[in-house]
């Protein structure tokens, strides 16, 4: 009785915990839909508050998520911020005469370096109307410290640090895995560099992927000194030794080597912005976040007849209609809507993606052959655009890319799981087939796979590849036999694409939306606008709900072997032959 007045107990704790939570998280919805319907004042003497400090950097965001970041993600600081939504908060400050500088906190922002470097483009732009950009934090990741070396001053915690020591590419191998619970993957590939298949059959890197990651690393890593020497006013020469040595050990080293202004405490930077502002100690710093700002901003040219079409795509590329990717069937429809509406006089495709499924980047790729025949059609590559990202591009008049872009990677590979060993021999469960043809059960993962099965799909591979091969030739004007010299796999940086005729133009998203313009001989007077329609903050938030629940319950049960379970939750996604990224890969 004991035992079950204990479990009772539980069950009554658990209901009305969720009760009050329930009572808790509306009230919290209340206030913010209260805040929401406040009239934006932007007072004078005002400071632009950029605090992206443990946000993960996405191509778009609700508009309100910058504002209310704190209540709208009760689960851990991984809140994104939208880089179109920054963008144009930074613009509208260069602008506006009430906002007098920026107060940047970047520490440990989670971004790929193509959109920081995009993202501190629009700081270089913003600097040029002589306002001033101060930067503070605890501590600097690598991309935070990037980011903020464009500031005027840097400052840091005294028991604070700066993580500059170059870049390193980690990837997970599940070889050692599959052999302790019995299943065997059998690959399917072409091209020695298609090392997407590499962590389910080897344990470590292939001496061609390491070669590949090298060079792009270096070059990545080459093009971030250079842009940070230039800032912060040291040689190259200097700051490669800094970097490559982790010269940076101690607070008072990124003060002594120039990385730094000075080591001061938060209080004491606000001391530092109130003299800027012409402020006495005891006055108050008036400051205004992105969204705030961004919704003052006037929209350009609201009635111009001139509309450019930007569509984002980012996230892995799939079949069907699924939320948080780049679903063929709703990316398609976007695509055609596009291409269909007389309003819309020029199509920029915004592609940030590893890859995914051939036939989805397919299905994909007639959409935008199709849009080429209709009107200007241009391809803005973001932090990766590789793979089946490379082969949704290939069609467009222009690609650009950003010099640190990851794309190429053409190639194609297969890949089948072999689980006789485990349902076998470790579950003690058996299978048998009735058949009426010698390959009714093809690819039946519950026994190796027999010759002809590997002949098939092996035919199949290869005949995507070439596909593959014909997709960039035609949209790229290369004969096939140029593209393979630069394909095989192989993940290239947007410079090294460009010097192989890859990549069109090296630059960002404006300079993409710029080039749809001048197809048009708009001069100025053009309109952006961006698809698919963001949904309301509220709707975003509530069908996230639960995944986020669910994912900080299994970061915490799981601690250090959540990506492994990450990475083996992606399998779902490698049905069919598929044009991907050579490994998933954490570059830090």
């Amino acid at each position: 009785m004991k035992f079950l007045g204990n479990v009772l107990a539980v069950i009554v704790g658990l209901f009305i915990f969720s009760i009050i939570s329930v009572l808790i998280f509306f009230g919290i919805v209340g206030m913010i839909a209260a805040s929401s319907d406040k009239e934006v004042k932007l007072e004078e003497n005002t400071i632009l508050h950029l605090n992206l400090n443990g946000r993960m950097l996405v191509e778009r965001t609700s508009e309100d998520d910058l504002k209310f970041g704190s209540f709208l993600n009760p689960f851990g600081r991984d809140i994104n911020a939208g880089l179109v939504n920054l963008k144009k908060a930074i613009a509208e400050a260069k602008s506006n005469d009430n906002i007098k500088g920026i107060y940047l906190n970047t520490g440990l922002i989670m971004a790929g370096q193509a959109n920081l470097l995009e993202l501190r483009e629009s700081l270089l732009d913003f600097k040029e109307s002589g306002k001033f950009i101060v930067a503070y934090d605890e501590a600097y990741s690598e991309g935070g410290y990037f980011l903020a070396s464009v500031a005027d001053e840097i400052y840091l915690n005294p028991l604070g640090g700066i993580d500059f020591n170059g870049f390193a590419s980690e990837s997970i191998f599940l070889k050692g895995f599959f052999e302790k619970v019995g299943i065997k993957p059998e690959v399917f590939r072409v091209g020695e560099f298609k090392s997407a298949v590499e962590p389910f059959i080897l344990d470590k890197m292939s001496p061609e992927n390491r070669l590949q990651t090298q060079y792009f690393l270096d070059d990545i890593n080459n093009q971030a000194i250079d842009l940070i020497a230039v800032s912060r006013n040291i040689s190259k020469d200097s700051l490669a030794k800094i970097n490559s040595q982790m010269l940076v050990r101690k607070p008072k080293d990124a003060v002594t080597y120039g990385l730094a202004t000075e080591l001061k405490y938060e209080d004491e930077v606000h001391s530092i912005l109130k003299s800027k502002l012409g402020l006495e100690e005891d006055d108050q710093i008036t400051t205004i976040n992105a969204t705030d700002l961004g919704s003052l901003a006037k929209s350009k040219n609201i009635t111009s007849k001139n509309r450019i079409a930007v569509i984002l795509a980012e996230g892995e590329i799939v079949d069907g209609d699924i939320e948080g990717a780049i679903s063929s069937e709703k990316f398609a429809k976007e695509i055609r809507k596009a291409r269909k509406d007389d309003n819309i006089k020029a199509i920029v495709l915004r592609v940030n993606s590893p890859g995914g499924s051939i036939l989805a980047s397919e299905v994909i790729w007639r959409e935008m052959s199709e849009a080429k025949k209709a009107k200007p059609l241009i391809v803005s590559m973001g932090e990766v655009a590789a793979s089946g990202g490379y082969y949704i591009s290939a069609p467009a008049d222009t690609i650009v890319a950003q010099p640190n872009t990851i794309t190429g990677s053409i190639g194609i590979f297969g890949l089948w799981f072999n689980v006789q060993e485990l349902i076998n021999d470790k579950l003690g469960v058996t299978t048998d087939v009735v058949s009426t043809g010698e390959l009714s059960d093809f690819m039946n993962m519950a026994r190796p796979l027999t010759e002809v099965e590997r002949t098939i799909i092996q035919s199949g591979v290869e005949d995507g590849y070439e596909t593959f091969i014909s997709r960039v030739a035609e949209g790229r004007g290369m004969h096939p036999d140029s593209v393979k010299k630069v394909a095989s796999g192989r993940v290239w940086t947007g410079t090294q694409a460009k010097e192989r005729g890859l990549v069109d133009v090296l630059g960002g998203l404006n300079t993409a939306i710029q080039i749809a313009a001048d197809k048009l001989d708009a001069g100025e007077d053009y309109r952006v606008v961006y698809f698919p329609e963001k949904k309301p903050w509220f709707e975003e938030f509530m069908s996230s709900f639960t995944d986020k629940v669910q994912a900080r319950i299994l970061q915490t049960q799981l601690g250090d072997q959540y990506p492994l379970y990450q990475k083996i939750q992606k399998l779902k996604h490698y049905q069919g032959v598929q044009v991907r990224m050579p490994q998933d890969m954490t570059i830090k």
